[in-house]
């Protein structure tokens, strides 16, 4: 399970698009990686996913020092501490990827008007 769980996200970056002619394919703006900010973003997003990868496995390994503690209570509360540190560890990552990509939308969103959202 924990396998799957790692390579899913591996297999679906794996994926290629096609290639965009003059006009993009179906309205789609194909320039949108090519930018310095694009390049930025998408390096940052990249390194999140790797954190989030190494916190899940932290998680992984803090369940399994608390599960096979045998009663020991300094080797389960290591374990307990480890599953706590990547909770949270997690869940800053996951606000990193929030905060990156609003920024980058307002970086990016340069038409000077609203885009319909209703903000």
């Amino acid at each position: 399970m924990a396998v799957i769980l790692c390579v899913a996200p591996l297999s679906v970056a794996a994926l290629t698009l096609p290639s965009c002619g003059a006009g993009g394919i179906n309205g789609v703006n194909c320039s949108a990686g090519t930018s310095v900010t694009g390049l930025i973003v998408t390096v940052i997003n990249w390194m999140l996913a790797l954190a989030g990868l190494i916190a899940v496995l932290f998680l992984i390994i803090g369940g399994f020092r608390y599960i096979f503690s045998a009663g020991n209570a300094e080797s389960a509360e290591a374990g307990r501490q480890t599953v706590i540190n990547a909770v949270i560890g997690i869940v800053i990552i996951i606000l990193s990827y929030v905060i990156v990509n609003v920024i980058s939308n307002l970086v990016t969103n340069t038409g000077g008007g609203t885009s319909g959202t209703g903000l």
